[in-house]
């Protein structure tokens, strides 16, 4: 990891850490609750490991918070600011493209803003989020191929489209050009099912 994907990797542990501990949970409870092992969740805590967007994702459900909540600092302030550069950079592919988040809400209903780039020949697959999510998707520039559960769109320069993110959905770069794209994800009620709900061990 380069020093700043390990400054957010130790961000995201300690914020992990915080919101478990708030809760009296234990590791084991954490990690049964998301969906995890043990020590995928020890490793996150210490800020050892680089999570997967759908490991952080499993972790914001079970713990009741938003995605946006694990990668930004707690603020009581009505406005934040994120400015060009600082977003966190919670995927890289391996030829260069990157999904950074650069701004969301707090929960219950979670809205993020994402800037994301797709290298010639990148894909990004993206596993089902909690029932009710919602994704819009506005190229930039480029072309993104969408697979949507079944469904296949090909999107060009301005082209937007809107589905629904508790489906499997991959966003892919079949050319030889860069792709980029504007993503916002509506994810209602984060947490809802488990803010009094203490997970078995």
């Amino acid at each position: 990891m380069d020093a700043r994907a390990e400054s957010l990797a130790h961000a995201i542990g300690a914020r992990v850490k915080q919101e478990r501990k708030g809760r009296g949970w234990t590791l084991d409870q954490l990690a049964a609750h998301a969906g995890l092992s043990r020590r995928m969740l020890v490793n996150v805590e210490q800020g050892s490991a680089n999570p997967s967007v759908g490991t952080l994702l499993r972790l914001s459900d079970a713990l009741g918070v938003g995605l946006p909540a694990l990668v930004e600092s707690p603020a009581s302030r009505t406005a934040t600011l994120t400015r060009n550069g600082e977003g966190a950079v919670l995927w890289t592919g391996d030829r260069g493209g990157r999904g950074v988040l650069v701004a969301g809400t707090q929960p219950p209903n979670v809205v993020e803003l994402w800037d994301w780039t797709l290298a010639p020949g990148e894909e990004h697959r993206s596993e089902p989020h909690s029932a009710g999510t919602r994704e819009l998707l506005h190229v930039q520039d480029g072309v993104v191929t969408m697979a949507v559960g079944e469904d296949r769109f090909e999107l060009a320069r301005g082209d937007a489209l809107t589905f629904d993110g508790d489906l499997a959905h991959a966003y892919m770069n079949t050319t030889d050009e860069p792709a980029r794209f504007s993503l916002t994800v509506y994810e209602p009620g984060v947490g809802a099912a488990h803010r009094t709900e203490i997970p078995n061990a």
